[in-house]
């Protein structure tokens, strides 16, 4: 017998446990019992869940028993309870008090069961798969990771709690006068709802503080199997909710159009059956809208709610529009609201988009809308699972599918030419392949000062097994000492009529150096390119060149690999380490990221120069390399000079190359170079000083600046919410300078 008691809680004069048993078989029966202190038998409340996340970790398959428990009983305080569970012979007997269960909500405690967690069948066969996927260098990075994570500074749901409304907010909220404020309507299309977990959602928006709403519902249940009893009775308590019961399903599509016909709101908000909203999801919304004139699409933060709904877990905080993520991922989902003009003007749900009807949606109205506004809040609870990673692709396959056409449709629409659009690291995940216009030439410009043999791996891998063969190389000779150096491009240019060497006879300074070599290009495009580079995907080319042939694209950077297959790049947030730092520094590349955005494209405000495209015209519409800034932060400030022509930057993490820069290189270790560094910081943040105070648009307020791996922002530093303060170093160099 195996069981685990996920969740404890005290609840006025009742305890109530939830969790799982199993036996050696599906079809074990476990049994419940609770003693009192004087071993007397107490009447228990018990309901069986389902628990399809633990049937597919111990038995490999989706069973039909329930292996889950809901077990609620009295309880005074002061004194001691035992739960016995028997299975297939056996008897567990667990003891409940207040100090015990004082203990469970303790960090310690919580971190132990998380190692207990990490302690179970599906671990080993995940290791396994992965050992053998990726070799025992890469698990053993993998479960370091994994242990760090468990001492994160934060446990979700104790940070969610420390950083929600407070009710003095929450009731000045309710007071507000919002006399002249926009009416919401939320549309919910309702299936055969569970009871239990449609009385969240209805209390839910019941409780919120914003009162300018109406709740649409339609319900294709079929006869008999209607929400409409249980509705009627909200209905008395409330008048602001309407419902239809339909006089047939007509899919999800169908259901939520028929719930938006009912709708007379401003805007529109999705609201599905069996989740929640938090208290102030719906005056958030009301106060972007009246902020924001031109707002006529506005999103969320999200996070998931265990299936009781006691326990919040796996927050999703996402970066303001980022159309090329959107296009990799629907990372908008929950909440969405648009505003009703323009939901009618693209139209509404498309039944043969099913599985991904909300992806094809968004896709529509973003497209179209004047202005999109993202709130860095959760304002909505997802109800799934906590802890399943068990999965069947093939019941998700239909609506991979149906978001791979609705990607494809995008852009059509747009006037993007795609050749296909593919699964990504996994389903729902999307790999876009660009259709190349023509072969325009592009120009390799590599800086390079002796390291003769680290410039030829570079050169001849891209000339003999790359698959992009419209290249030329200007390669920028950079003050050499060694005599065999020179001896080397005479080889390499007699060997290579591609390549040519151009000689930069004044001091070093990155900016001047690529300016320099420009000068000598012929290429439509320029490729700049570090000399320590050796490409892994043949194709990575082509993978850059499809997103900078875009009108809307002006800069394309690169993934990026240490020799030992971690990450050295995968984009820049704008902010790390105080000015600007990499994400995922150091992240096996076969690990999960964040919400798997090393593996997404995506739009961020800077990549790295070490592999960067920029079409030429771009480029001198931002006036080149600063070359004011002639080591640090100049491809930074290139990126945020692109950004402010109006173009995009974009990380291809198909685009894959090994980067060998040691990972201690580049240490500022003399005083003069450590004055170099700190005139270049200044001079840096007094260019671009808004998005060092505002925060990073393509990164996220709650999360941390400490680390590159998207972890929790730390409370005891910062207030969320609020974008960090300038570090006072900083702030000192600028005023110096």
């Amino acid at each position: 017998m195996k069981y685990k008691i996920d969740v404890v809680r005290i609840r006025e004069n009742s305890i109530q446990l939830n969790g799982w048993v199993i036996g050696k078989t599906p079809e074990s029966k476990p049994a419940f019992a609770v003693l009192d202190e004087d071993h007397k038998k107490i009447k228990i409340k018990y309901v069986s869940t389902k628990r399809d996340d633990v049937s597919q970790i111990y038995y490999k398959k989706i069973c039909d028993g329930d292996l889950g428990f809901d077990i609620q009983f009295p309880y005074e305080r002061g004194r001691s309870y035992w739960l016995l569970i028997r299975c297939d012979g056996h008897v567990r007997k667990i003891r409940f008090n207040e100090e015990l269960i004082a203990r469970r909500s303790s960090v310690a405690y919580k971190r132990m069961e998380k190692i207990r967690d990490l302690m179970n069948m599906e671990t080993v066969h995940v290791a396994l798969e992965f050992w053998q996927k990726h070799g025992l260098k890469a698990l053993f990075l993998k479960s370091k990771h994994k242990l760090q994570g468990i001492d994160n500074d934060y446990e979700y749901a104790e940070w969610y709690d420390l950083t929600k409304p407070s009710e003095g907010e929450l009731a000045s909220q309710r007071a507000q006068d919002t006399s002249g404020w926009p009416l919401l309507s939320l549309v919910m299309p309702v299936y055969k709802a569970p009871e239990g977990f449609l009385r969240v959602m209805l209390d839910s928006i019941l409780a919120q503080t914003y009162p300018n709403w109406e709740l649409c519902m339609a319900d294709g249940s079929p006869k008999g199997e209607t929400s409409a009893k249980l509705v009627r009775e909200y209905m008395d308590r409330d008048k602001r909710i309407r419902y239809q019961a339909l006089e047939k399903n007509e899919g999800i599509s169908g259901n939520t159009n028929a719930a938006i016909a009912l709708a007379a709101g401003d805007y529109i908000v999705l609201a599905d059956q069996d989740d929640a909203m938090p208290e102030h999801a719906l005056y958030e919304i009301a106060e972007a809208i009246r902020k924001h004139s031109d707002c006529d699409v506005i999103y969320s933060d999200e996070d998931k709610m265990d299936m009781d709904g006691g326990a919040l877990f796996d927050p999703h905080f996402k970066p303001d529009f980022n159309p090329d993520l959107l296009c990799s991922v629907n990372y908008i989902c929950h909440q969405f609201a648009v505003k009703r003009e323009l939901l009618e003007r693209v139209g509404g749900f498309r039944k043969e988009y099913d599985g991904a009807q909300d992806y094809d949606l968004i896709f529509r109205c973003t497209e179209a809308a004047r202005g999109i506004y993202h709130i860095p809040k959760v304002l909505y609870h997802w109800r799934c699972h906590q802890g399943s990673t068990a999965s069947n692709p093939q019941s998700k396959l239909y609506a991979f599918e149906a978001g791979s056409r609705a990607v494809m449709d995008h852009y059509r629409r747009m006037g993007i030419e795609a050749e296909k659009v593919e699964k990504g690291v996994d389903y729902g995940i999307y790999h876009t392949t660009f259709r190349i216009q023509g072969e325009p030439l592009v120009s390799v410009i590599i800086p390079n000062k002796d390291h003769a043999a680290d410039l030829d791996l570079c050169v001849r891998t891209i000339l003999t097994k790359c698959t992009y063969r419209n290249l030329e190389f200007i390669v920028v000779e950079n003050n050499s000492t060694e005599p065999g150096t020179f001896d080397y491009y005479e080889k390499l240019q007699k060997e290579f009529p591609q390549v040519r060497v151009v000689r930069w006879e004044k001091e070093f300074n990155f900016s001047a150096i690529n300016n320099f070599g420009v000068r000598y290009a012929q290429g439509e495009y320029l490729l700049f390119m570090n000399n320590d580079i050796e490409p892994i995907a043949e194709n990575f080319i082509e993978e850059m060149l499809g997103f900078a042939q875009r009108d809307d694209v002006g800069a394309v950077g690169a993934r990026l690999l240490y020799q030992d297959d971690t990450i050295q790049h995968a984009g820049v947030v704008v902010g790390f380490g105080g000015i600007a730092g990499h994400t995922f520094i150091g992240l096996h590349e076969a690990e999960n990221s964040y919400f798997h955005r090393a593996m997404c494209a995506q739009d961020y405000s800077a990549v790295t120069a070490a592999c960067m495209m920029s079409r030429r015209s771009v480029f001198e519409a931002a006036g080149g390399f600063s070359e004011d800034l002639a080591v640090a932060f100049n491809d930074i400030d290139y990126c945020m000079k692109v950004r402010a022509l109006g173009k995009l930057v974009v990380y291809a993490p198909y685009a894959k190359l090994y980067h060998y820069e040691s990972k201690s290189r580049g240490l500022e270790d003399t005083p003069e170079k450590v004055a170099r560094f700190n005139r270049e910081v200044a001079k840096f943040a007094k260019k671009w000083p808004d998005i060092l105070r505002d925060g990073d648009p393509f990164y996220n307020p709650n999360l941390t600046l400490r680390k590159s791996n998207f972890a929790l922002r730390d409370l005891l530093k910062e207030k969320v919410g609020e974008p960090y303060p300038m570090p006072e170093e900083i702030r000192r160099l600028m005023e110096e300078a």
